[in-house]
């Protein structure tokens, strides 16, 4: 239970100070008080239910970013039947803000990827607080093609507010790093699923994030940048970061509505830093089931789903009708070079025989 409670708990903070109080007094003077505490817990719960039944953007960023929300090493530590991590990028070094090994998840073997933040002073100082340099993702590409050369499916932890974008970064090539992982994900023979557990900012979000599958905690958000920067470059404020995150749609539940998000993973009343192990066992289950919705699909219709994927991200309203970003000639051109000699393609882009297209996306709840 976490003892950090955000602004808009207050509520609950002065109920939970009630009843540890309560339990204090019964453990001195040796009052039975078990009533009088279960009613105050019935409360604090009710009190929970209705506070995080009407969050806004914002609200949920904060949740994202609560200290003591369960960072990738507790997932993987809570997840994993095994695992045995792997270090440095033969060409640098070894950055901690990147976990990358091999492992089994519900008996199945995988390669895992996971953003880690910290959880003390001294652990976010070494994974430089989740901010991930160009060795980092060097590593996390090259478990990749590990796991592509052995057959294993990737699974990726999405925790970041985006990559580092040092001195010492850019020298050593962070952009390319970033667009290099883009590249090789793109193509990657072997199914990819990401799961967002907290922050997805930026960059160093979508660097390992180029997935046939991507599944959100409740309460976490994924955006090309985060409010508070987005506020500062329209607003020129960052005090404007709550309407900033309004119109960004980072919530989970817009981008599932939006078609970037596969999959919500519920999580406990009041937040995944609540009971951690809950979380955990919702979000391995969730990730097992999209595993097992790829396990079959060959490893050509894997990239060609993957492209397709994003390829359809990004429509606009014009005269009250959607539209794709993609012009109608741009969308020709990309058939006509995706074609392949008997797997013809469809005037919506999709080939025939080949795995359907998203429409069946489902949700924890």
């Amino acid at each position: 239970m976490s003892n950090f409670f955000l602004p808009f708990e207050a509520p609950v903070q002065e109920l939970e100070q009630r009843i540890q109080e309560l339990r204090r007094c019964a453990a001195q003077d040796h009052i039975d008080l078990k009533k009088e505490i279960g009613d105050l817990e019935a409360k604090k719960k009710d009190l929970i239910e209705r506070i995080y039944g009407n969050l806004c953007a914002w609200d949920r960023v904060r949740i994202a970013r609560h200290q003591d929300r369960p960072v990738s090493a507790d997932y993987i530590r809570m997840m994993m039947d095994e695992f045995v991590e792997l270090h440095g990028d033969r060409a640098y070094g070894d950055d901690r803000s990147i976990i990358a090994g091999l492992g089994r998840i519900d008996g199945r073997r995988v390669a895992l990827i996971g953003q880690q933040k910290g959880r003390n002073t001294k652990e976010k100082l070494e994974a430089n607080f989740g901010m991930p340099h160009p060795e980092g993702l060097r590593k996390a590409k090259r478990v990749m093609l590990l796991a592509e050369k052995y057959g294993l499916p990737v699974v990726t932890l999405i925790d970041t507010p985006g990559a580092y974008p040092g001195i010492g970064a850019e020298e050593r090539g962070i952009s390319f790093a970033i667009a290099d992982n883009l590249y090789q994900m793109a193509k990657l023979r072997t199914p990819i699923v990401s799961a967002i557990i907290g922050e997805g900012c930026s960059g160093g979000a979508l660097a390992v994030g180029v997935t046939n599958k991507v599944a959100m905690m409740e309460y976490a958000y994924y955006a090309v940048i985060s409010p508070e920067g987005c506020a500062a470059i329209l607003w020129r404020s960052g005090d404007q970061a709550p309407q900033a995150a309004e119109t960004m749609k980072l919530t989970a539940r817009d981008l599932y509505d939006l078609g970037v998000a596969d999959r919500i993973v519920s999580e406990p009343h009041g937040g995944a830093h609540r009971d951690p192990e809950k979380a955990a066992c919702s979000l391995k289950k969730a990730i097992c089931k999209l595993l097992n919705q790829l396990k079959d699909v060959s490893p050509e219709d894997l990239v060609q789903q993957r492209y397709d994927k994003y390829r359809k991200i990004g429509v606009f309203n014009e005269n009250g009708k959607r539209v794709s970003c993609l012009r109608r000639g741009a969308r020709k051109r990309m058939a006509g070079a995706s074609r392949k000699p008997g797997r013809e393609l469809t005037s919506n882009g999709r080939r025939e025989g080949g795995t359907p297209r998203r429409g069946d996306r489902d949700e924890d709840t």
